[in-house]
């Protein structure tokens, strides 16, 4: 396939599907939600009957089955209207990835395949208390009895814990095997043992649930392990690798939004007699928010086109996640600038964009982590 810009006609029909549900059904209750943290599940249940959510699984189990590119597309559209929102839309592509990945013919048959045929919600279990960047030091346990294995621990910071019906647990047989010990468990949420801590009350993304994940003596069959002991951490990072490039669309969204609101307002707000789009600090700010605006959909774009034509990219998607998200940071704190005093403001919108776009920085791996990714993958090229 030829690298080009142009849309196809099924990506033009998607990504105006995904924008007419973002701007008659998500917009309208951004406000509300991330004010009163409310987790909008008409709205979740809406975009489950739409094909906008379970992006990733294949058609043959319920899924939408799209390439990485739609996903973006689609990813950048709901998350103009909120990110938030967009993140709990996107956590069931994140969870069920693993078994994407790791999964055989028979698992994806068997949990797929029911999880899809109506709506429901799944979270991914890797961050821990004591460590969130180091993944490989994680210290929930596995422990092999008979036919079965016994998970204890804690994750952290876990979207859609408090709804989901379905989670992938990483847990380890040997904390001191690191990343050989890890294997990745899918965990049904009525399995006993299994309960969830209270909600986070967050900075932003408020429209969406955050809480921990608790694991007393949970007993997981053998026939819920994805891969073999010792396959988990290959299986997160490879998760990690493909879903982290639409959170770099999900930043471009949040950016997006407030360069719009951004331009219409300096096109509106007078002062020293002209319009404050004329003042030529304003028009630079502009110019080079709408620069990073459009760097940052560029780098996402090529990262998943790279995906979908079957190549590794690692590098790829670490810059397109790290640079979007900083540039969405940003872009949106120029925006409550241009707004001035207004901007500071919760009857205005861009310091919500603003609390929005900080998660970017972190969740999927913060962009400290990104850049070591990052430098370690392109010094190979001169080891």
């Amino acid at each position: 396939m030829p690298i080009g810009f142009e849309l196809t006609p099924d990506q033009k029909e998607l990504q105006t599907l995904a924008s007419k549900f973002a701007r008659e059904e998500m917009a309208p209750r951004a406000s509300e939600c991330d004010k009163k943290a409310l987790f909008p599940e008409d709205i979740y249940r809406r975009a489950f009957d739409l094909g906008l959510m379970n992006l990733n699984v294949p058609t043959e189990y319920g899924g939408s089955g799209l390439a990485l590119l739609d996903q973006c597309i689609i990813t950048e559209e709901l998350a103009s209207a909120c990110g938030g929102m967009t993140t709990s839309i996107l956590a069931n592509c994140l969870a069920i990835q693993p078994i994407n990945l790791g999964g055989s013919p028979e698992q994806k048959e068997r949990l797929l395949k029911p999880f899809c045929s109506s709506y429901h919600l799944a979270s991914f279990g890797l961050t821990e208390p004591s460590g969130g960047s180091d993944a490989a030091a994680l210290k929930t346990r596995a422990e092999r009895r008979g036919n079965h294995y016994v998970l204890n621990g804690q994750k952290c910071f876990i979207t859609n814990a408090p709804q989901a019906s379905l989670f992938t647990i990483f847990a380890t047989i040997d904390p001191a095997k690191r990343d050989k010990g890890i294997c990745a468990f899918v965990v049904p949420r009525d399995t006993p043992g299994l309960s969830i801590g209270k909600e986070e009350d967050k900075m932003g993304q408020r429209a969406s649930s955050t809480a921990t994940v608790i694991m007393e003596d949970v007993k997981v069959p053998l026939e819920n392990m994805l891969g073999k002991e010792g396959e988990g951490f290959r299986i997160a990072m490879q998760t990690l690798d493909s879903t982290r490039t639409p959170i770099g669309a999900l930043a471009v969204g949040i950016a997006r939004a407030a360069l719009e609101q951004a331009s219409k307002y300096s096109l509106q707000r007078t002062s020293f007699g002209k319009k404050i789009a004329e003042h030529q600090s304003i028009a630079a700010k502009i110019a080079n928010m709408t620069i990073e605006l459009d760097a940052s959909r560029l780098l996402t774009w090529r990262a998943a086109w790279l995906v979908d034509q079957g190549h590794r990219a690692s590098l790829e998607s670490s810059i397109a996640k790290c640079f979007s998200s900083d540039a969405a940071m940003r872009i949106c704190d120029e925006a409550i600038q241009i707004f001035g005093g207004y901007g500071y403001m919760r009857d205005y919108p861009v310091e919500k964009y603003l609390r929005d776009a900080k998660l970017c920085q972190i969740y999927e791996g913060a962009n400290e982590i990104q850049r070591q990714v990052i430098a370690r993958e392109f010094l190979k090229r001169f080891a």
